[in-house]
């Protein structure tokens, strides 16, 4: 990578994240594709993550820290991010989420190699607070079929997120979409943008324990945004189904999470790893935390 490489902006908003902010910038800093910004928006942390933050900024001028102390959520902190990003290109991270070393250039060297791709995610794997693999999710590569059923989910990860500046722009985030941003942003680009999936792990998602009022939360809201959606592109048929789907994953979401069940029953959270994902997993988790 050169220095005449695309810019990468890459827009962060941190809450409280003291415990794991440090890992997550420690990934950024380890990108193998160098030429990249990273907006790092603080939403009114009361823990010692601005601290942290500045420390990073200080060291690292690629870094540009917001902080204001206005817990303003994160869809208003990301469309700050959106408006003071200098870059051609846009990636989203969390504060708490490993970016594996070669994240930016492989998503990178995709949007190259596909010109008509506006916005591409990849696979992650799924893991608790200590380095522990839960498991994996994985997309599809191709629109058609990260789209095939959009009233039910479009598949790709919030956290990987990486397009043209302008796909962003053009949508933004909306902060009614609470606990669905991703998803609510996904949809209203479903018909005019094209998504893509690099077929390769690229994230570790970090997932310390599945809280239902959050996940029924996230339901609640997704059902909300999809039904508006679609009533407003005349598909009532698809409003409906998209409450439905909602509802009934709702159910099962509760009783596997009620139960004790919860990975076996909601299997798509975490998919079975290879030997050789659990090792690239171990190397980064190593690399990162010297251990």
């Amino acid at each position: 990578m050169t220095d005449h490489d695309p810019l990468v902006s890459i827009g962060m908003s941190v809450r409280n994240n003291e415990r794991t902010l440090g890992l997550a910038l420690r990934s950024i800093l380890n990108q193998t594709y160098r030429h990249w910004e990273l907006l790092l928006l603080d939403d009114g942390s009361t823990d010692d993550s601005p601290r942290i933050a500045q420390g990073f900024a200080d060291s690292d001028s690629r870094i540009r820290l917001f902080s204001d102390r206005r817990a303003l959520g994160l869809s208003e902190q990301l469309n700050r991010a959106i408006a003071a990003s200098r870059g051609t290109y846009f990636a989203r991270m969390d504060g708490d989420d490993i970016a594996y070393p070669r994240r930016l250039e492989r998503q990178m060297e995709y949007l190259e190699q596909h010109p008509d791709v506006d916005l591409v995610g990849a696979g992650a794997t799924v893991f608790h607070g200590n380095g522990t693999l839960l498991g994996k999710r994985v997309g599809p590569e191709h629109h058609g079929d990260i789209c095939a059923h959009p009233y039910l989910h479009i598949c790709m990860m919030h956290p990987n997120f990486l397009g043209h500046i302008r796909f962003f722009r053009t949508y933004g985030y909306r902060s009614s979409a609470h606990r669905c941003e991703d998803q609510d942003l996904l949809l209203r680009g479903n018909r005019c943008a094209r998504y893509a999936n690099v077929q390769e792990i690229l994230l570790g998602y970090r997932e310390e324990q599945l809280k239902l009022g959050r996940i029924l939360q996230a339901r609640y809201y997704m059902a909300q945004s999809y039904f508006y959606v679609f009533l407003q592109r005349r598909q009532p048929f698809f409003a409906l189904g998209a409450v439905v789907t909602q509802a009934f994953r709702g159910m099962v979401d509760a009783i596997a999470i009620s139960s004790g069940l919860n990975y076996r029953l909601l299997r798509h959270r975490a998919l079975p790893v290879s030997e050789s994902e659990r090792n690239q997993w171990q190397h980064v988790w190593s690399e990162l935390t010297g251990s």
